[in-house]
């Protein structure tokens, strides 16, 4: 796996007690989740142009990343990482799959819903030892039998849980690991050099502790639906 890219941007107070399972579990999910999904999948999303061959310009890069950032990743997948989070380490299996079944719903990209499906499929299975853990074992159930389609963002959320990672802490680096695979993928290396694409990156994470605060405070409105792409 790739390193995430790196900016002076601090983390918050919690990260030095982080699991180490759970802090590349966020690269892992980003590197895969934008392999299957591929740029061109997440261009239809945002309804932005992706050049043949890759984003080519500074301000094109930064205009697609900050598209996902406002349209993708704050308004729906982080949301969705915090209530399974949330329901997780309560034990609310039951309403874990109500939620999955609610995302299913959503008008998301056919390309995007199959990445997410096979990215977060792929993790819960890695969790199948986990016996003792009867949220993850009523889930994986429910994938098993189609009653749920085990969405990259629950279950990045139902592993929070398990492995007891502060909320703040994951959502801030499961943000900047999407944004800079993200990056990685849609930038053309030619004409986008490492460097300009790490100042673009600083540009979105300087964004993204105020992106956690209002998703973090919006856990108490968890009667209201998620929203859509």
């Amino acid at each position: 796996m790739r390193q995430t890219e790196t900016c002076p941007l601090p983390w918050p107070p919690g990260w030095e007690n982080a699991p180490e399972e759970a802090e590349l579990l966020a690269g892992k999910f980003a590197a895969l989740f934008h392999q299957v999904g591929s740029p061109d999948a997440f261009q239809q999303a945002l309804f932005l142009p992706l050049p043949s061959g890759g984003i080519g310009g500074r301000r094109a890069l930064r205009d697609f990343l900050l598209g996902y950032q406002t349209r993708v990743l704050a308004p729906f997948e982080m949301p969705a990482i915090a209530r399974a989070q949330f329901l997780s380490s309560r034990g609310r299996a039951r309403e874990l799959i109500a939620l999955d079944e609610q995302m299913r719903v959503c008008p998301i990209p056919p390309a995007l819903a199959s990445a997410s499906r096979r990215t977060g499929r792929a993790q819960l299975e890695r969790l199948r030892p986990l016996r003792d853990e009867r949220t993850v074992r009523r889930y994986l159930a429910a994938v098993q039998e189609g009653r749920a389609s085990g969405w990259h963002t629950l279950v990045y959320g139902l592993s929070l849980a398990v492995y007891s990672w502060p909320l703040r802490s994951a959502l801030l680096t499961y943000a900047r690991a999407t944004l800079s695979s993200l990056a990685r993928a849609a930038a053309r290396p030619a004409a986008i050099p490492a460097p300009v694409r790490r100042e673009v990156l600083q540009s979105c994470f300087l964004q993204l502790p105020a992106a956690v605060e209002q998703t973090v405070a919006g856990c108490q409105e968890w009667g209201q639906p998620l929203k859509s792409l």
